[in-house]
């Protein structure tokens, strides 16, 4: 039951909730809890479906998703930081218009109730990486991937740097702490956070061209299936921490292939789609146990 191709299937599928949890740790740190990444997410599906399907080019379809995730991010921008909305209300609200809106593109742009697929439909190809794909195991575990899935680990690796190792991120930092003391020194602290907010409807369309044309090749409604909210609980189980963040969806994308390991294996469907929401339930309660127990010690302390 545990191969290399499960561990090969975790890295398909860890990459659009890296992606998407990569990008509300960029809102974190600017002080934004953005948790309308599931709705981002799915018009970067459908962006980059269409895209595609257009154009004839993949790679166009992947900058169709990214173009689509920003502009639907300014929704969250400008309500949360020009209008000083609550993040919290207008996520849930961004969640939902984007499977209404979706739903209703997918008849209106294709014809099609439900899902869309066509033979003619551009995926991303596997990319064999020379020599290591001829490693036993490891060129099993890590070669035949997407472009897109090693852009995320990529990814990872310039948040981390930029984060701790650059003028800009330790503004953003900054801006996310102590956004007074901030603006106080002269740093634009509403520029900064409509820049993350924008930068991470890019990743999250990157996380939709990633589930749409590269784990599939297809559009389907609500084909994110909670992807975005489980991102939302990799960005608190890693503290918003570029490593922390890839640990947690690491874990999930682990849980999403054992699930369909499961199903192959005969189990119901029902019964093994919930496999990365019973995780993430077992996660959730292990972070709320950890922040109790902190903040005893702290009045302990005191």
């Amino acid at each position: 039951m545990i191969d290399a191709a499960l561990f090969s299937s975790a890295l398909g599928a860890l990459a659009p909730i890296l992606f998407a949890a990569l990008a509300g740790a960029l809102c974190q740190r600017a002080g934004v809890f953005n948790i309308a990444l599931e709705g981002t997410m799915l018009v970067g599906c459908f962006a980059g479906v269409a895209g595609s399907w257009y154009t004839g080019s993949v790679w166009l379809g992947v900058l169709t998703a990214m173009l689509a995730g920003t502009v639907y991010s300014l929704i969250v921008a400008t309500g949360v930081v020009t209008f000083g909305a609550d993040a919290i209300v207008l996520g849930v609200a961004a969640n939902l218009l984007a499977v209404g809106l979706t739903s209703y593109l997918i008849q209106t742009v294709f014809g099609s109730r439900g899902t869309f697929s066509d033979p003619g439909l551009a995926g991303l190809d596997p990319v064999e990486i020379p020599v290591l794909d001829r490693i036993p195991v490891i060129g099993e575990i890590l070669s035949g991937h997407s472009v897109l899935v090693y852009l995320s680990w990529l990814a990872v690796v310039a948040f981390a740097v930029v984060l701790y190792r650059h003028p800009w991120g330790l503004r953003l930092r900054g801006v996310g702490e102590r956004p007074e003391a901030a603006a106080s020194l002269g740093v634009p602290v509403d520029r900064y956070r409509y820049g993350v907010i924008l930068v991470g409807g890019a990743l999250c369309g990157l996380a939709g061209a990633q589930l749409a044309l590269g784990n599939v090749t297809l559009f389907s409604e609500n084909m994110t299936a909670g992807r975005g909210w489980i991102a939302v609980v990799a960005v608190l189980l890693g503290r918003a921490l570029p490593y922390g963040v890839l640990a947690a969806a690491v874990l999930f994308g682990l849980a999403e292939a054992f699930g369909f390991r499961l199903q192959g294996l005969g189990l119901p469907q029902q019964l093994t789609d919930a496999a990365p929401y019973v995780v993430t339930l077992v996660a959730l309660f292990v972070f709320s146990a950890r922040v109790r127990a902190r903040r005893v010690v702290t009045r302990g302390t005191e």
